[in-house]
């Protein structure tokens, strides 16, 4: 049945909740736990918040690779465990102030001129992070630097990133953001940035810095000193990419855009400060892991579809994407046993994209809870009148408002988070509590959110496939000319990769793309009887 106004408007006034020293609030309201669910849940909070105290003070928190997880000491350095890792913190943070000051100042300049452009390379958390403060906070007019990414290895997409500035190289600084140094995408980013430098007749290494593991066990870490690279930050093996946010790794591009990092940083304090609160209803990140927990079932059995009401944010979702997915889609628990757990994350933002999936939201599988991100604050400045004494934010803001009322009619659930602006104390409350959230739902789960092995899996089977390529196109310029069927191929590569598995549709497909990229590649197709029977060969004299 219906609630009624007075019905919606008591519960309201139940879970509804404000945390005015970080600067949000949290509704739950529109879940239908019973009003005894929060209270039946201490106990398994009350031991989620002992893990996460015992990860704060330094314990192993990341079992399978032996590791620390200290992201929330970044903010916080006096919480590190050892005064070695409270200098590191501090002196990292002042280190990144140094260096866009002097870069600001021209102190430090490009072969071309004082630097005005950024570009920073990176993959996954190590690129999101950076892009989501820099999307949220950066403004065309002022940002003292202009930033552009490398977030992916297609070349296409690279080339288009550089097309606006392909002639301000000299005045534009590169950040290689990688703690290994050996993450591909990462490093064929570097490689394609450094040829593109190489073409300008500039000197890569006078405008690029590095940000990795300091130590010889980082490859990028070997390359920038042996070089020469203008300066190295730091990245340490307890801060994972995805919580990196508040790391050198997006410290240093948003303080080179001219952003407040203070600001950022405070926010994502307060809001651990806030986090640490041991009663559910004193800590906002508890109370949505709990609405978490209750939408999904413990078992993720539900998506999330996240919207926030505001363009600065529009990057938030694929962000939690990856802290979420990443986080807690694991198939082991920390007892070994096979769980397949998990929260799908999708969305974008409002009320733009409502109109492509509030029908089904409404009216379609009910697979899903939704958490919407309320800003109240329109503008700097004032607005215009659309409709008499109406603004366009004031239309946002009914959309969104609008929205969650007919979900919930049908049934939808739904969690809203408040800010008054979107600014880098609010942005770092944020993201602060998504990260305390992701780490509080999975001790409820029992799951190591702190590693990736299904990453790890995929870069091996990556690897794989590239040593195949390589052998493939060895063994067709081994024999010009003639031509050879995808099943035929993988027969012949079989016993020179005996570690591998060699299938024919892996072959068909690095045969296709060979062919697309024939002027480099010199392999050319040939019709055969079927699209799978096609032959393929390597073109000795092709003209490419």
């Amino acid at each position: 049945m219906k609630p009624t106004p007075a019905q919606i408007w008591t519960r309201f006034q139940t879970y509804y909740r404000e945390f005015p020293a970080c600067g949000l609030s949290v509704d739950l309201s529109r879940l239908s736990f019973d009003d005894d669910f929060l209270d039946r849940m201490a106990v398994p909070m009350g031991k989620a918040f002992e893990a996460m105290a015992a990860l704060e003070k330094g314990s192993i928190a990341n079992p399978d690779e032996k590791r620390q997880v200290g992201h929330y000491w970044l903010r916080h350095a006096a919480l590190a465990p050892d005064p070695a890792t409270r200098e590191m913190i501090a002196g990292a943070v002042e280190d990144v102030k140094a260096f866009a000051t002097e870069i600001h100042e021209g102190r430090i300049a490009g072969q071309r001129g004082a630097f005005e452009h950024l570009l920073v390379i990176g993959i996954g958390g190590s690129a999101l992070g950076p892009q989501l403060v820099a999307n949220a906070l950066g403004h065309p007019l002022r940002d003292r630097l202009s930033v552009r990414f490398f977030d992916n290895t297609d070349p296409d997409g690279m080339d288009r990133v550089l097309a606006p500035i392909v002639d301000q190289l000299g005045k534009t600084l590169v950040l290689v953001i990688s703690k290994s140094g050996g993450t591909p995408e990462t490093r064929n980013g570097m490689l394609e940035a450094e040829a593109a430098y190489r073409r300008a007749g500039l000197d890569f290494a006078k405008h690029a810095v590095a940000i990795t593991q300091l130590d010889d066990k980082s490859s990028l870490h070997v390359l920038a000193r042996n070089k020469g690279w203008l300066k190295q930050f730091p990245m340490w093996d307890w801060v994972g990419g995805r919580t990196s946010v508040t790391s050198a790794v997006g410290l240093l591009p948003a303080a080179l855009q001219g952003l407040d990092i203070d600001q950022l940083l405070a926010g994502a304090k307060a809001c651990d400060t806030q986090t640490r609160e041991r009663t559910v209803e004193a800590n906002p990140a508890a109370l949505l892991a709990l609405a978490w927990y209750h939408a999904g079932g413990g078992r993720g059995s539900k998506d999330m579809v996240v919207l926030p009401y505001k363009d600065r944010l529009d990057l938030f979702s694929k962000y939690l994407q990856q802290l979420i997915m990443e986080s807690l889609g694991k198939e082991l628990d920390l007892d070994g046993s096979i769980v397949n757990q998990g929260i799908a994350v999708y969305g974008n933002k409002g009320s733009t994209d409502q109109h492509a999936y509030v029908q089904q939201l409404r009216e379609g599988l009910p697979n899903f809870f939704a958490t919407f991100i309320e800003v109240l604050k329109d503008r700097n400045g004032e607005s215009i009148e659309v409709e008499p004494g109406v603004t366009a934010g004031d239309f946002l803001h009914g959309f969104l408002l609008g929205t969650r009322s007919a979900l919930s009619e049908k049934g939808r659930e739904s969690v809203t988070l408040t800010i008054a602006e979107v600014n880098a104390f609010t942005l770092g409350a944020l993201i602060a509590l998504f990260e305390r959230t992701v780490g509080l739902y999975a001790s409820l789960i029992h799951i190591n959110a702190y590693h990736q092995p299904g990453v790890e899996g995929g870069k091996k089977a990556a690897a794989s496939v590239i040593q195949i390529k390589v052998a493939l196109v060895n063994l067709l310029k081994s024999a010009p000319e003639k031509a050879f069927d995808a099943e035929t191929l993988s027969t012949l590569l079989a016993p020179l990769l005996p570690k591998l598995v060699v299938s024919p549709e892996t072959v068909f497909k690095l045969c296709e793309h060979l062919v697309a990229n024939g002027a480099d590649s010199g392999i050319r197709k040939i019709a055969g009887p079927t699209p799978a029977r096609v032959l393929y060969a390597f073109s000795a004299t092709r003209d490419r």
